[in-house]
């Protein structure tokens, strides 16, 4: 063949200029079809490969974007935009690892690239490899310091870190450069929402809904906000549904719909919506090797960041007090704050082991998990606040299971089992959960049998409440409350001359808001009572002022149900249909209390009202709880751990099996 004959080695000026002005005119998938061909033609040509890639990748076709960028880089292994490019479509496919290393061959190319820095510094934040993600988005804000991204980027990593105050000062930076930055405004408001500092958030949350009028999440946190200072008027003025969020919209954090909507169903749908983003596609990871034999003693590891003054220490630490020594060695990772109180000591003491994880990266978690060989890893957060549910995707132990702290379904595949019981979780409602069910025979809640009371404290006048009238309370998180409840006890009220109501005070705008309802619906506003936080012996010991406790419908009264029994203070609840609408039943019938559960909002106020105006029968009703008070399934500590450790025995033997996880039923 003639030298005129031989086929050119790379494309034509002519051809890499249709193709790149192709893409940049935003026709992408033209571009993917020329990159195709020339890509075909000339399998050296460094544009096509790369525009390929590009094009791929916006067009959502990841696997090629990833083919074409490795080609990329080995065609040319000193052009740092492939590894780079590369790192971004890894990231798109949730392989964060893998992205973070091509990220790194990008950056020992080319060390001045700061989208680079900037991106790896990210995804470090995510793994919880702190310090090398702040020294990353330092770099990255040096290079750039006009890029609003990277302050936001590296707020984010000191907030993980704790450094708060920094942390704001970098979102108020990156809003200096880009006064609408909508992602720097969000982020901006959920420090001040966690800060307790509520009237700043709102107005973030609200300005980056201006900037940004379909950002879900922050149209999530502005309808929590508003629900937790019961502003229920601006709650229905918020444009669109917000029990649409996370069913028809992006993925949204689950926990604050919790109290918004009673729907199972959609509740699934919610979780699993927010599985995919931020957890990816799934992917399980391979179970370890079935053992020979079966261990002596399983190794159970509880993962929270409840470990000090919290309801989630002061409901669990005695089921781990009683933890058959023999049969169970029981583990605690605490990713939560270090407080030096009595439940943290406890915790600390009655494990067999404590492991202080706050500052491990997930890396570290997971190795210090296996190398202690656990047998049952128990997610204790959920889709909660602190959270670090994304351990178990990684296996962490043969057994998964969620326990506790979230009282929903967490819709991903890596935990295999959720602890419920038949009250929580009943048949008609078993499609709406994507965990097998390890169903204990009396409610899933553990209670501790030994939690202190106070000794006798101040009077009622002390606290604001009237000497002889009738008090109802509620000690309920402000956001549990809804339009729906308070009308039935404004109601309650007008009919029980003299009564007041109790309620827990969070912030000026909820005593604000509920005096104003109240005043709406022709209540003396002074007939709301408000009680500051106390530490909680004092809590318990306030109980006796009270009368009746009156629960919430959408979430109920949890471990606030268990300090009012565990108080003597009768508590009434209306089930409703979700796992966190039933849990206030779950816990009466196990106190051997069923009529004080009621099924709809006329039976609810019924009976309120009949025990407040008869005395004896309200009488009767505090006998019994005396009486049976720790005889009752509900306060046996030893019985529910025994129950509990029979649902780890059998899940773990399943799994030893070698059979797929199922529904156990524990019996009584």
């Amino acid at each position: 063949m003639s030298s005129a004959q031989t086929p050119p080695e790379k494309p034509s000026q002519q051809q890499i200029a249709a193709l790149t002005g192709s893409f940049r005119a935003g026709h992408h998938t033209e571009a993917l079809e020329l990159a195709r061909i020339l890509a075909s033609q000339f399998p050296t040509s460094l544009a096509a490969w790369n525009i390929r890639g590009a094009a791929a990748r916006a067009l959502g076709s990841l696997e090629e974007a990833e083919a074409s960028f490795s080609q990329l880089e080995t065609l040319d292994p000193g052009f740092a935009g492939a590894p780079y490019n590369l790192g971004l479509t890894l990231q798109d496919l949730g392989r964060n690892e893998e992205a973070a290393a091509a990220y790194r061959r990008a950056l020992a190319l080319d060390p001045q690239l700061a989208q680079a820095h900037n991106n790896l510094g990210n995804l470090m934040t995510r793994m919880g490899e702190l310090d090398a993600a702040i020294a990353h988005l330092e770099t990255a804000r040096g290079l750039r310091p006009d890029l609003p991204e990277i302050h936001n980027s590296l707020g984010n990593a000191l907030k993980r870190a704790g450094r708060f105050d920094e942390a704001l000062a970098a979102y108020l930076a990156a809003l200096k450069t880009a006064p609408g930055f909508a992602k720097a405004l969000y982020n901006a408001g959920v420090l001040w929402m966690e800060r307790g500092e509520t009237d700043d958030a709102i107005a973030a949350f609200r300005k980056s809904l201006t900037v940004e009028p379909g950002n879900e999440l922050a149209r999530l946190q502005l309808a929590y906000l508003l629900a937790q200072d019961c502003d229920w008027d601006g709650l229905d003025a918020m444009s669109g549904n917000v029990c649409d969020l996370g069913v028809t919209t992006k993925g949204v954090p689950p926990w604050p719909l919790l109290a918004l909507e009673d729907s199972p169903e959609r509740q699934l749908q919610r979780a699993r919506s927010w599985g995919r983003r931020i957890f990816g596609e799934p992917q399980p990871a391979p179970l370890p090797a079935r053992p020979k034999a079966r261990p002596e003693r399983l190794r159970i590891g509880y993962f929270s960041a409840d470990y000090h003054d919290h309801p989630g220490a002061r409901l669990l630490n005695g089921m781990i007090r009683h933890h058959d020594r023999d049969r169970f060695e029981a583990h605690a990772f605490s990713y939560g704050p270090r407080r030096n109180d009595p439940y943290r000591r406890d915790a600390e003491a009655i494990f067999d082991g404590f492991h202080d994880v706050l500052d491990h990266s997930d890396a570290q978690i997971i190795e210090l998990a296996r190398s202690l060989d656990l047998h049952i890893a128990i997610d204790r957060q959920g889709y909660t606040v602190d959270s670090r549910t994304r351990l178990f995707r990684h296996r962490l132990a043969p057994v998964h299971v969620g326990y506790l702290g979230y009282p929903s379904t967490r819709g991903v595949d890596f935990v295999e089992y959720l602890v419920a019981d038949p009250v929580v979780v009943p048949a008609a409602q078993r499609a709406h959960y994507s965990e097998s069910l390890i169903s204990l025979p009396y409610t899933y809640m553990p209670c501790d049998n030994r939690l202190p009371i106070a000794p006798d404290g101040p009077a009622r006048a002390d606290h604001g409440l009237p000497e002889h009238g009738f008090v109802f309370c509620c000690f309920n998180a402000t956001y549990k409350i809804t339009r729906r409840e308070f009308e039935i006890w404004m109601r309650l009220l007008e009919q029980v001359e003299g009564s007041v109501l109790w309620l827990f005070r969070s912030t000026p705008a909820v005593t604000r808001n509920l005096r104003s309802h109240a005043a709406g619906l022709g209540i003396d506003p002074d007939r709301l009572v408000f009680a500051d936080r106390v530490p909680a012996e004092q809590h318990l010991e306030r109980h006796r002022h009270a009368d009746l406790f009156l629960d919430t419908f959408c979430m109920n009264a949890h471990t606030t149900t268990v300090d009012a029994l565990w108080a003597h203070l009768p508590a009434i609840t209306r089930v409703g249909e979700q796992l966190a609408a039933r849990v206030a039943a779950s816990l009466l019938y196990a106190a051997n209390l069923s009529e004080l559960v009621t099924h709809t909002d006329a039976e609810y106020e019924a009976l309120a009202l009949e025990l407040a105006t008869d005395p004896a029968r309200l009488a009767a009703v505090r006998a019994k709880l005396a009486a049976n008070r720790l005889a009752s399934p509900l306060f046996d500590t030893q019985a529910y751990t025994r129950h509990f450790e029979a649902g780890m025995d059998m899940a773990y033997n399943r799994f030893m099996a070698g059979l797929p996880p199922a529904d156990i039923v524990i019996p009584a």
